[in-house]
């Protein structure tokens, strides 16, 4: 069959779930992959030899976050995981256990800090859950709201938070207003003192961003990773090639027809209106919407420059995406041993941000093209619990350019990196750097190469607030619409944004729907 209502490029979980959610609305869709597997950035492709693991070490993102509980319900993914316990781990050995609100030492005692990081941990939790409501719907427009019922009720829901807002009382209104554009490392420095701590908020707030903690409107992005469960952190069992496997479930029931191997080579357009696909071995697909996981300037180039306006051209180009984070996928030949860090807890997210000013500094370095020589990181060894076998080392590295200065990536610029890397573990758990047998460095460049994403960036454009709500990915293109009748966007480079969610693929299918173009 080549003729559908709808047609999804990219199969990721967003992609997946707008055609999950046009599909279950008793439309014709078919998903259309590049590569040879689903799941984007969530593939479950091996990369480590000799290492004995199940599930597979993942390539790129390594653990669950915020998988929104509405797209959960909606499309009845079958997801189970575990909560991963975080450590913020300390030079002096003083490493810090996070789980939720509670901040404890090694030992199991309350952290000094303990009742501050509760209190706010809390207070930013209670925030992040008002915002989350504007996740699950469009943006609300501006325009027209008297006249369009659809607009009326988004501008319904911004009066709903206005009140909730209004409801936490008058002194913890004017807080909630007063941080909101604020830089996450202010607060947390002024309610936490500073340490493996705030150094981990701090983290959290900018992994994946271009920007340092002392940025203004960073709070925004930790509250952004606060909105579903107060930040927690899963590792699905069976890896997170079952969370592919449980959104590719939830198309595959609602009827949709998905395709590996199949690139788009262009959007067929005809009198400014959508009628389908060109991929690239020739053959043609017809459908009323094309909804594309990629970013909007990928967008734009699949359906021709001719058939947009240069104002939204120019912005699309211009649309901040400087990817930040390098993923290291390493073999090591046992597990090692992190001093002052107990048995149990080698299996935990490990953090590397002793401190908020640790990790303005290791961005300063990105600004001008270069890799800091103290970078933060984010470790998982997602099989620590086989103690006894050789171990995958799934890293976040932050922050490395998507280009280094004077060039492209080399061999000689990668292994630099990854020399970094275990030259700063080795304080931290002597004898690592002997056990490495296997390394293998992700770059943003390859990571845009690889999965699309724009400029590598994990969430597809920065999370600042100048690329939020109504003007994001770019102001113009806001309601997933690409200004092309029946052309979406249905990636993170949409509303709501990046990790895990399912809301912008399910947001953006909503919408088509709304706008009556299938």
């Amino acid at each position: 069959n080549t003729n559908f209502d709808a047609i999804v490029i990219g199969g990721g979980h967003n992609g997946l779930a707008a055609a999950a959610t046009l599909a279950r609305k008793g439309k014709r869709v078919c998903v259309l992959e590049r590569a040879s597997t689903l799941g984007g950035m969530m593939a479950a492709e091996a990369v480590t030899d000799g290492v004995d693991a199940a599930p597979t070490p993942p390539r790129l993102a390594h653990l669950l976050y915020n998988l929104n509980p509405k797209v959960e319900r909606e499309l009845g993914l079958r997801v189970q995981a575990e909560p991963v316990t975080t450590v913020s781990l300390s030079p002096t050995s003083q490493h810090v256990q996070i789980d939720g609100n509670r901040a404890l030492n090694m030992d199991g005692s309350a952290h000094a800090q303990a009742t501050a990081f509760s209190t706010l941990h809390d207070r930013l939790t209670r925030y992040a859950g008002l915002l989350s409501r504007l996740a699950v719907q469009s943006p609300p427009k501006l325009e027209g709201a008297w006249s369009d019922p659809d607009t009326f009720s988004e501008l319904l829901s911004l009066g709903r938070l206005g009140l909730g807002i209004r409801g936490m009382g008058k002194r913890e209104m004017r807080e909630f207003l007063r941080v909101l554009l604020t830089n996450v490392h202010d607060l947390m420095v002024d309610e936490l003192g500073d340490g493996p701590l705030a150094g981990a908020m701090s983290a959290d707030a900018v992994r994946g961003a271009f920007s340092g903690p002392k940025a203004p409107g960073t709070l925004f992005s930790l509250l952004y990773r606060l909105g579903n469960g107060g930040g927690k952190v899963l590792a699905p069992v069976g890896g997170m090639g079952a969370v592919v496997q449980a959104f590719e479930d939830a198309a595959t029931r609602a009827g949709c027809v998905i395709k590996c191997e199949q690139g788009v080579e262009r959007v067929l357009v005809e009198n400014d209106r959508v009628q389908g696909v060109e991929l690239t071995n020739g053959e043609r697909l017809n459908a009323k919407a094309v909804l594309s996981s990629l970013g909007p300037m990928a967008t734009i180039d699949l359906a021709g420059l001719a058939q947009f306006d240069v104002e939204t051209v120019r912005r699309s180009r211009k649309m901040r995406a400087k990817g930040s984070v390098a993923k290291l996928n390493m073999v090591l030949s046992a597990l090692p041993v992190f001093s002052g860090l107990p048995t149990a807890l080698h299996g935990a997210r490990l953090l590397l941000a002793p401190s908020s000013p640790y990790v303005e500094r290791a961005f300063n370095p990105a600004k001008y093209g270069e890799s800091s020589q103290d970078p933060c990181l984010e470790l998982f060894f997602p099989n620590a619990k086989q103690s006894d076998q050789p171990q995958a080392l799934s890293a976040l590295v932050s922050f490395v350019p998507h280009t280094p200065a004077g060039g492209e990536w080399t061999s000689e610029t990668r292994d630099r990196v990854i020399q970094r890397v275990v030259e700063t573990l080795e304080p931290l758990a002597p004898g690592i750097k002997s056990l490495v047998q296997q390394a293998e460095l992700l770059t943003p460049a390859d990571i845009e190469a690889e999965t699309g994403s724009p400029g590598g960036h994990w969430h597809h454009g920065e999370m600042g607030i100048d690329q939020i709500l109504n003007v994001r990915p770019i102001n113009g293109m806001a309601h997933y619409s690409c200004g092309v009748a029946g052309l979406y966007l249905c990636g993170a480079s949409a509303h709501p944004g990046g990790d895990i969610t399912g809301a912008p693929g399910r947001n953006s299918a909503l919408q088509a729907l709304k706008d009556g173009a299938l």
